[in-house]
């Protein structure tokens, strides 16, 4: 999605320090961070409508047992179907196989992705499951109802604004950076969702589902590490993508933006 043309977002004001264990926020955003998303467009790329029908699947609280209906599973399929039809998909499974990381056969490295996104556990140990990889990351969750997790997508957080659930409260900056543009495409913000406060969110903003999943899935099948952080470049960004396993799945993914060449961030 373009920048500008696909949506337009309203950066407004530096968000400001909250304490720990708080859920009051100074709110430096008069308006939304999305001004405006070409709803049709989200609806008509397969990629994105399969996954928009995943994101209300999910218990919100961790401590509160998922359950898994069967239609949920066959949206998950359809989902997954979807994204390995795409470019950027089928040259991850090519890249993951030569680093014999991944089988050959599409349908066996499908298995693996449902396993590693899908696959549900517990948070807490003895507990029933009660998250997953791909709820924690892009669905976003709640600690016991207190603390926000996760939530690092912007079509979720897009949707969460647009039903009045998520009060974007303003970007936050980074050390001896000043204000982010418009146009970037990775972003740190704050934000309350059903009233409890993320002091710092960091999401990519107007990306594919796929893309997240090709980049989060290579990271996470590269290391053995309780958290990887890998150095990449994307555009004009230069990025640490942060995965943290969870035994054998994912625990959390998201992007920490580290230096742009952008002049105004300087």
């Amino acid at each position: 999605m373009k920048p500008g043309r696909d949506y337009r977002i309203s950066l407004q004001g530096r968000a400001g320090f909250v304490p720990s264990g708080s859920n009051q926020a100074k709110d430096s955003a008069s308006y939304p961070l999305f001004q405006y998303v070409d709803d049709e467009k989200l609806k008509s790329r397969k990629t994105f409508a399969t996954f928009i029908s995943l994101l209300d699947n999910y218990e919100m609280s961790t401590g509160v047992a998922e359950v898994v209906t069967p239609e949920e599973i066959a949206e998950n399929n359809r989902f997954l179907d979807a994204i390995l039809e795409t470019k950027v998909m089928k040259i991850a499974h090519e890249y993951l196989v030569s680093k014999n990381q991944a089988k050959p056969n599409v349908k066996d490295f499908k298995t693996q992705l449902y396993s590693i996104w899908f696959q549900l556990y517990s948070r807490e140990p003895g507990k029933a499951p009660d998250s997953s990889g791909f709820e924690h990351v892009f669905v976003g969750e709640s600690k016991r109802g207190r603390d926000i997790m996760g939530l690092h997508n912007w079509v979720q957080f897009y949707l969460q604004e647009k039903r009045k659930n998520i009060d974007y409260k303003g970007y936050v900056a980074r050390q001896y950076k000043s204000r982010p543009d418009e146009d970037d495409q990775v972003l740190n913000l704050q934000f309350s969702w059903k009233e409890m406060v993320k002091p710092v969110g960091s999401s990519f903003i107007g990306v594919s589902p796929e893309f997240e999943f090709a980049v989060y899935t290579i990271v996470f099948l590269k290391s053995q590490e309780k958290m990887t952080k890998e150095l990449v470049r994307v555009e004009e960004y230069e990025l640490q993508i942060m995965v943290n396993r969870h035994g054998r799945y994912i625990g959390t993914a998201y992007p920490a933006l580290i230096s742009s060449n952008n002049p105004d961030l300087y």
